[in-house]
């Protein structure tokens, strides 16, 4: 038994009956006869005949889901992405074989009727009633292109697709109508190309330029015979004449074809016998759609732009109509993507994590002053296969943009927020507390914005070594991650303007929550995501102006239309001196405090480690003036582990610190991203220091080797910018402890 087309179809005298009433009223229609608000059929009354002498433009020009194009900023390719893998090209771009075939197999009278052949349903009805099921249609091109167009716009919604081939007199009868006037204000050449730009055939592709380079691996201008007559058989049945799965039956269905223009007279029937006898030779071309085809790892930037377009009213006031945005695409996206910062972000984050490490690590770059995203690099691969450890999930953001729904406690990285927000205050570097290892500060103490105080009771905090007790300034307590300090210099300071700071700079919390007003923030207790935190660090670098992140350069749609796209939104977080200050001091973490492992030897740079109670995230996030980078090294699946004990990337691990994991990914990422021949400098400005109390226990805390490391400066060295490196801040400590509420220290 033939089979059906989509939509489904009515067998014997059934379709005979249905074929005869349409060409009637389709007789009724071409001698111009009103039809009746309501009648017999009852088509008013479900709404078939709305609007019936009005033709919506988009059957003209119907708007064409197309691949759309994601790029770096150099133009390079980074993805193709669709719901529908289609190209749209004019009919001087299609080939003269192509058109004659889909003209002969599907409407060989296409250029001597009108809309509706009625000679044609005639015929049909006949064959038809004489085969007792459905031998043969009798929709013309122009009819089939007007119930595409409905198809179309109906997208991946069952209900509508369905309601688009319902096999009712009230769609036929519509199908019709606008089929007549399509004709007479576009004409057959115009919607020929149409028909042929939208129809399916097979294997993901729309439209004739996709699925030739789908099927021969070439443009539609180039189909030979042959090919072409294959191309036209596919559009009856893209499933049963798929040549990819059934070779025979698309070789069959081709010489239909073939045999049909020659019959038609497009050509000889000696060619039509040559172009039978010639082997179906296909050049398969696999379809390559979404951000899994991303280069150089970019998986996870390529799927933050679509939610970006996804998720900014710049794009639609609605999520429906930003959705269909990206559903329609046929757009060019150049996007803020650097591919050198790309790579190296890549690199360095599979070069110290493995796949399949029951850790992952994540690394994302942003450019000071401008808030461009440079590059997302994971250490586990973007895609679906969970026993290939791929995943969906951007470590890097939050939630609404695909990422975790918190983000992670950032530990240690937090205290240079304090810092610059004690010296907006307008306290000294030189502000210095002294403080066993432990201590205890009541709640009250502390004030929230609305001037209540933060809770009742004390909190209890203490360093990570017993050792770690003594007198610090501002400079030694970041070089040596001070918990202590940094909570007396907070409550000096004040709860509310360091967490008023913390979002001047970025700082914010996942699902539109606000930063909780807790004492316990100055140590990292609260989450935030890794482009946050490469976004706050980059207004150090920006000299106290924080940009908003930012991933898209341009958009231009099909039509060559420029889209707006969102700007990044620049203020002042703090004084250019603030910024410098902080600049200065934090240049001390990674050339003789905890980011040691971390420093580039070659030019400025600065940063500070981040490890969390019992190890469960460790970061560094550092920078130059140029390039601010975040890293990232946690458990992203299930309960979080503690890193102790632990192999990672082949490398076993005691305990996993900031600067001893994610402080050597961050250097990777550095080394591999910048310029070698532009090495801008911060700022010089002398940093006032507190007196420095010789250190009793210094011996006890120094690691073997550490006086002859190469390119460690000695201890008490003064540094370019009226620095001086006392001995203490050596440090870099780790061990097990570190309480109030996400701060280990280091």
């Amino acid at each position: 038994m033939p089979k059906k087309r989509s939509g489904g179809g009515l067998t014997g005298t059934q379709q005979a009956a249905k074929f005869l009433g349409v060409s009637v009223l389709s007789g009724a229609v071409l001698a111009g006869i009103a039809l009746p608000a309501a009648g017999a059929l009852g088509l008013a009354a479900k709404g078939t005949v709305e609007g019936f002498d009005e033709i919506p433009s988009n059957l003209k020009t119907p708007p064409l889901s197309q691949r759309t194009t994601i790029l770096d900023s150099e133009g390079g390719h980074i993805a193709t992405v669709y719901s529908r893998d289609r190209k749209v090209v004019p009919i001087e771009k299609i080939s003269p074989y192509m058109q004659k075939a889909i003209v002969a197999i599907e409407d060989s009278r296409f250029y001597e009727h009108g809309a509706i052949d009625l000679k044609g349903v005639l015929r049909a009805i006949n064959r038809n009633a004489q085969s007792g099921g459905v031998a043969q249609g009798a929709s013309t091109l122009t009819q089939q292109y007007v119930k595409n167009v409905f198809v179309e716009e109906a997208g991946d919604d069952p209900e509508k697709v369905a309601q688009a081939t319902q096999q009712t007199m009230g769609r036929k009868v519509r199908e019709l109508k606008f089929a007549i006037q399509v004709e007479e204000e576009l004409g057959k050449k115009k919607i020929l190309e149409n028909y042929l730009n939208i129809t399916f055939f097979g294997q993901q592709a729309y439209g004739i330029e996709a699925a030739s380079q789908r099927y021969f691996s070439k443009h539609a201008a180039d189909l030979t015979l042959p090919e072409a007559a294959m191309m036209a058989g596919l559009v009856q049945s893209p499933s049963r004449f798929d040549p990819v799965n059934d070779l025979q039956e698309a070789t069959k269905r081709r010489n239909i074809v073939l045999q049909r223009m020659a019959d038609v007279k497009d050509v000889s029937q000696a060619e039509a016998d040559q172009a039978k006898a010639t082997p179906i030779k296909l050049k398969v071309k696999s379809p390559k759609n979404g951000c899994i085809t991303a280069v150089d790892g970019a998986g996870f930037f390529c799927d933050y732009v679509r939610k970006t377009i996804l998720n900014d009213p710049v794009f639609g006031k609605t999520a429906e109509e930003r959705q269909k945005l990206w559903n329609l695409g046929g757009l060019t996206i150049k996007t803020t993507l650097d591919p050198r910062a790309q790579a190296a972000a890549n690199e360095a984050a599979v070069a110290k994590v493995d796949k399949d490490d029951p850790v992952a690590a994540s690394v994302v770059q942003v450019q000071p002053g401008s808030g461009k995203i440079l590059s997302m690099g994971q250490s586990r691969p973007y895609g679906l296969d969970q026993k290939l450890h791929q995943t969906t999930l951007n470590l890097a953001v939050g939630k609404k943009m695909g990422g975790t729904t918190y983000g992670f406690q950032v530990g240690s990285t937090f205290k240079p927020i304090t810092a610059a927000a004690a010296l907006e205050k307008g306290l000294s570097p030189a502000q210095s507390f002294t403080t066993p290892w432990k201590i205890s500060l009541p709640m009250s103490s502390y004030n929230t914005c609305s001037g209540g105080p933060s809770g009742g009771g004390n909190w209890d905090l203490q360093n990570e070594m017993q050792s770690e007790a003594g007198s610090w300034d501002m400079t030694s307590a970041l070089g040596k991650s001070i918990n202590t300090y940094f909570a007396q210099l907070e409550q000096m300071t004040g709860l509310c303007e360091t967490v008023t700071m913390a979002q001047k700079m970025g700082y914010e919390r996942e699902l539109g929550k606000k930063l909780k007003e807790l004492p316990s923030i100055t140590l990292g207790g609260q989450e935030a995501t890794p482009l946050d935190m490469a976004s706050v660090y980059a207004t150090f670098a920006n000299r106290g102006t924080y940009c908003t992140p930012v991933v898209l350069e341009s958009i231009t749609t099909a039509n060559g239309e420029k889209l707006k796209v969102p700007e990044t939104q620049c203020s002042r977080a703090m004084t250019e001196r603030t910024a410098d200050m902080v600049n200065q001091m934090l240049k001390g973490v990674v050339e003789d405090g905890t980011g040691t492992k971390a420093g580039l030897s070659d030019r400025d740079n600065a940063g500070k480690t981040g490890t969390t109670n019992d190890r469960k995230d460790a970061w560094f996030v550092g920078y130059t003036p140029n390039l601010a980078t975040a890293v990232w090294v946690g458990d992203d699946v299930g309960e979080k582990k503690s890193m102790y004990d632990i192999t990672i990337g082949g490398q076993y691990y005691d305990k996993v610190c900031g600067g001893c994991l994610p402080g050597p990914i961050w250097r990777i990422a550095m080394t591999g991203a910048l310029n070698a021949g532009q090495t801008p400098s911060f700022v010089p400005i002398v940093v006032p220091r507190g007196a420095q109390p010789a250190d009793k226990d210094k011996d006890k805390n120094k690691r073997p080797g550490d006086d002859n490391k190469p390119g460690r400066r000695d201890p008490g060295t003064t540094l370019p910018g009226g620095i001086t490196l006392p001995p203490d801040i050596i440090g870099g400590t780790t061990g097990r402890g570190g309480r109030g509420g996400g701060g280990n220290g280091h």
